[in-house]
């Protein structure tokens, strides 16, 4: 893999990784169009830039962290369902890592982001959970166990868990960072995992180490900017946006999927 290669996949990981358009997609698109061939080693890449989205999430929130004992309960039982099934359903997951897979789950995630938004827009709903201290051990639980949908990619990790922090009654911003928080654990124990298992290839290519901690910076910077700018925007407007570009980037992908196999 070349510097600007990593580099494009790095803004690709730190722009889509906590935004609810499933940056498993987009990572496979954009190897595609740069005419990157999906072998381990890519795979392995990919894990590794995503600990530089992990630690923008640190310290964009690293205040919170270090003086709120009570959330990391909560986002210890939000991880919780995410560790037992993803340890056990490993293999199976790997096996839905497919072009019309990622297509599909966009297109429906994106319908039932309009829908939950179309419902929440109604005179009559008025959130109940309008600060992060008052997120339940419940709700947290619940949208933890809204996370294991994630394993199948497209999906989207922070789309399956904002989806569900709306229907538990959550608003937007509270939604948007506790599916922040929540990445921490997760998005740290897969990469962790998944380097364990795939050990071997890094010791294959220690040459090309630089380049992974080259994307992983660059991933760093830009997930830092977007988290950001997300709950500024979750602030003020919907997610119906969000919902249209999912089916929209769906339809991109069964009209290339040929090409992409």
């Amino acid at each position: 893999m070349d510097i600007i290669s990593a580099i494009i996949l790095g803004i690709v990981e730190g722009l889509t990784e906590f935004l609810p358009v499933s940056s498993t997609g987009h990572m496979i698109l954009t190897s595609h169009f740069l005419g990157l061939e999906q072998t381990q080693a890519l795979k392995c890449f990919e894990v590794v830039i995503q600990l530089g989205s992990i630690l923008a999430v640190i310290w964009a929130f690293k205040e919170r962290l270090t003086s709120d004992i009570n959330l990391w309960i909560k986002l210890i039982i939000g991880f919780i369902p995410t560790a037992i099934i993803g340890f056990l359903a490993y293999k199976h997951i790997k096996e839905l890592f497919n072009p019309n897979t990622v297509a599909y789950m966009l297109i429906i995630g994106g319908i039932i982001f309009i829908i939950v938004e179309l419902f929440q827009k109604r005179p009559s709903y008025t959130p109940t959970t309008n600060h992060l201290h008052n997120l339940s051990y419940k709700q947290a639980f619940i949208i933890g166990l809204s996370q294991c949908l994630a394993m199948i990619p497209g999906t989207s990790r922070s789309g399956s868990t904002i989806i569900t922090g709306l229907l538990c009654g959550l608003n937007r911003e509270v939604a948007a960072r506790f599916s922040f928080l929540l990445a921490i654990p997760t998005m740290l124990a897969a990469a962790t995992y998944d380097s364990y298992k795939n050990r071997d290839i890094f010791i294959t290519n220690l040459d090309q180490i630089w380049i992974f901690l080259l994307g992983s910076a660059v991933a760093f910077i830009v997930a830092l900017a977007i988290i950001k700018l997300f709950l500024r925007f979750v602030a003020h407007f919907s997610y119906i946006s969000f919902g249209v570009y999912r089916i929209i980037l769906g339809l991109v992908f069964l009209l290339f999927t040929p090409t992409i196999i």
